[in-house]
């Protein structure tokens, strides 16, 4: 199951400006970045929606493991794992997050990737 449409952050001017403005946490197989949310990059129809929860994105990139099967795999793991963390914290409304794996983060045990974004959570406050 995908994330309710009011937890995805969609959308290349939301990227950009989470690339470019957000607070990095690094870890050993992943990168998280966070930052207050700009509803003016949002999608028209999305800007006038109260945000009742943050709004995360995960982005595997084809470096990470060559087959689309285990970055949608992972994407989907990384989705179910922020929907039951985050969805019901209302003190994160408009946070945008944003999960990108680096290399070799598909070798690693999945209990192991999800311990790394529970410590990345924490170091950037939101848990």
């Amino acid at each position: 199951m995908a994330l309710p449409t009011a937890m995805r952050l969609r959308g290349q001017r939301c990227f950009q400006h989470l690339h470019r403005r957000a607070r990095r946490h690094h870890g050993h197989w992943m990168v998280l970045r966070t930052l207050d949310g700009d509803v003016s990059l949002l999608r028209p129809e999305l800007r006038h929606q109260p945000a009742r929860c943050c709004r995360c994105a995960v982005v595997i990139s084809s470096k990470v493991h060559k087959r689309a099967v285990r970055r949608n795999r992972l994407r989907r793991l990384f989705h179910s794992y922020l929907r039951t963390r985050l969805e019901q914290r209302v003190d994160l409304a408009g946070r945008w997050l944003l999960i990108s794996l680096r290399p070799g983060a598909s070798d690693a045990e999945e209990s192991q990737l999800l311990e790394e974004c529970d410590s990345l959570l924490k170091s950037a406050g939101l848990e």
